[in-house]
């Protein structure tokens, strides 16, 4: 398992330098911090924090801030905006990943030993199966810089909403589609979804706090510059 890690985190570099351009950790110019772009929106950044699946901080978030491509930025600004009209807003988990956050959670799963977080993360799931399982990939979406996963909350309070489940639980509760919430867990998943889905994001099934822009600007571009 060690050498399919090692093979996996040079893969990951390789990849970053060659398509991410000479200099990967710069940001570039049509990315911007979403607290900045868009009025009243929320941030709770756990992975710079040890409040994660992990429970340490994550390399390459350097700050609590939230970033993602101008076009996802500004689609993110349409879905608050009409989120508004019912006393409701976003509060945002994470934006944009460096890779080396990924390569982070790659050395992380192939350490079967370092469980702090089962309990409350993944207590159903073995940790050797969270490749297989989908809930952790050598690559992710968020480095490519116009996917989010995020929640609703009060607008005004910052008060979650009851989405019956945690961000990074990782098990079929946590299905979109999940029969396991009440109704009033799904009718708020729905909402989230068909806004979200409005405004040009597409969802992920296994995840119900997870959305891409469908026309995402980079779409075959890692990249690895810290945030910060």
């Amino acid at each position: 398992m060690y050498f399919i890690v090692i093979r996996l985190l040079v893969f990951s570099a390789l990849m970053v330098t060659s398509i991410a351009g000479a200099n990967p950790t710069l940001m570039p110019q049509d990315f911007v911090y979403l607290d900045e772009a868009i009025p009243r929106i929320r941030l709770e950044m756990n992975y710079y924090s040890n409040r994660n699946f992990v429970g340490k901080p994550i390399d390459g978030y350097v700050k609590p801030r939230a970033i993602l491509s101008r076009p996802a930025a500004d689609a993110l600004a349409a879905v608050q905006q009409d989120l508004s009209i019912f006393g409701l807003g976003l509060k945002i988990f994470d934006a944009y990943r460096p890779q080396r956050a990924v390569n982070h959670f790659v050395r992380w799963a192939a350490d079967p030993y370092d469980t702090l977080m089962k309990s409350k993360h993944y207590p159903a799931i073995d940790k050797s199966r969270l490749f297989k399982e989908g809930y952790i990939s050598s690559h992710s979406g968020h480095s490519r810089g116009s996917t989010v996963d995020l929640t609703l909350v009060s607008l005004d309070s910052g008060e979650n909403i009851d989405m019956g489940g945690i961000f990074d639980f990782f098990g079929p509760e946590s299905w979109a589609a999940a029969a396991t919430p009440t109704p009033s867990q799904r009718a708020h998943r729905m909402l989230l979804q068909r806004v979200m889905e409005k405004h040009g994001f597409a969802p992920y099934s296994q995840e119900w706090w997870h959305f891409t822009l469908k026309n995402e600007p980079y779409p075959d571009t890692y990249f690895d510059f810290p945030v910060q």
